[in-house]
């Protein structure tokens, strides 16, 4: 979404709120996972957790500005939200939502039961976790649908927001283990630890789908347009999120998982996360460029910054887990680096955020998307 001019005239409060779209979610994602991966770095830094818890209860409170902001959005301008769920450039940002969720939920567990206590970090992640699973696993049917039926997209016009709602039961499959232990032994945490490793292959299969998709686009149709070139590190979060998920999900599997499959659980996320972190950093370097690039030429902020975020914090906890699982300095050091990485994103996404905020710039209606690049086909003779 580009920035537009502000508005002349003041305008009533509903009306603000008529291009608040779902990519709006993609802050509380980023806001939150700065908390979480901070608590994940092996490194410990004195006053870093309760930044982290801070941080974690400003995305709590970003999210329940969000959805009462979406909750007039729907009241008030159904015909934009109609519009949105139909436009193939803004209905795969439906995922962000469950993922938003999720984000919070997990970081109520992990850092925000300092602030709250233990028992309502658990109990808000049971009402959060269901949910966010329950409408990522919704939206990873309806935007395929629409996209087939109503879209009817080509592959030159795939971008790496396809993958959104693709991602978002990924992020259940790495919420959900947190819960294991506040369940009854036995079947209760078994049943929900391989649920999650269910969610795991589910979403795994999907975006192994999708990825050619975009990597052909971009390699195939040249580089994608300047405000939509932050995008490109959204393929960092199902990399960075499976790698996080089977760590954690080996992580609990002692004990709740009969032998050997609890060990094999821990060999897995070894066999995994390397090679997936490697293709990860190799993403990571060419969509740097790629960004690199396009600020050269002119690329002002947009919210697609937010896209440097989340995606990025998945890869510090999946670097976390693997230094975990396996015991090297490099991937400490590794999971420090892309923190620092990702503060610095964070903070430069949320300075643009809030001043198109103050100057009445955003929300802004989106600009139609641009066409697709016609091939360039040689001539014969």
């Amino acid at each position: 979404m580009v920035i537009a001019a502000a508005p002349s005239v003041p305008l009533p409060r509903s009306a603000r709120v008529r291009h608040l779209g779902p990519n709006w979610y993609a802050a509380v994602m980023g806001t939150s996972v700065v908390g979480t991966a901070g608590a994940a770095l092996p490194l410990r830094v004195e006053g870093l957790r309760e930044v982290g818890t801070a941080v974690w209860a400003l995305a709590l409170v970003l999210l329940v500005v969000l959805l009462a902001g979406r909750a007039l959005h729907w009241t008030h301008h159904r015909d934009q939200a109609r519009a949105d769920l139909l436009d193939p450039a803004m209905a795969p940002f439906y995922g962000c939502l469950s993922m938003a969720l999720l984000a919070v939920g997990g970081g109520a567990v992990t850092v925000g039961r300092d602030w709250i206590g233990v028992r309502a970090a658990v109990a808000l992640d049971w009402v959060l976790f269901p949910a966010g699973t329950l409408i990522g696993l919704a939206a990873a049917v309806a935007v395929p649908y629409l996209m087939a039926v109503h879209h009817r997209v080509r592959a030159a016009e795939a971008t790496p927001a396809w993958l959104l709602p693709l991602v978002a039961p990924m992020v259940s499959a790495a919420v959900g283990p947190l819960l294991v232990p506040h369940l009854p032994p036995g079947q209760p945490r078994e049943t929900l630890l391989l649920a999650c490793f269910a969610l795991f292959g589910l979403s795994l299969l999907a975006t192994l789908l999708m990825l050619p998709l975009v990597f052909a686009r971009v390699i195939g149709s040249g580089p994608l347009p300047l405000a939509l070139t932050p995008a490109l590190f959204l393929v960092l979060g199902p990399l960075g999120q499976s790698t996080t998920a089977v760590g954690l999900i080996a992580d609990r599997a002692d004990g709740v998982v009969p032998a050997p499959y609890d060990h094999g659980l821990g060999v897995f996320a070894v066999l995994y996360g390397v090679p997936v972190m490697g293709f990860a950093l190799l993403w990571l370097a060419l969509a740097a460029v790629h960004v690199v690039r396009a600020r050269r030429r002119g690329m002002g902020f947009s919210m697609t910054w937010w896209a440097f975020t989340f995606p990025v914090g998945t890869c510090v906890t999946g670097a976390a887990a693997l230094a975990r699982h396996t015991g090297l300095a490099v991937y400490e050091g590794l999971a420090v680096g892309l923190y620092a990485l990702l503060v610095a994103a964070w903070l430069a996404a949320g300075a643009g955020t809030v001043r198109g905020l103050l100057s009445g710039e955003l929300p802004a209606a989106p600009r139609p998307a641009p066409a697709a690049p016609r091939p360039v086909r040689g001539r014969t003779r």
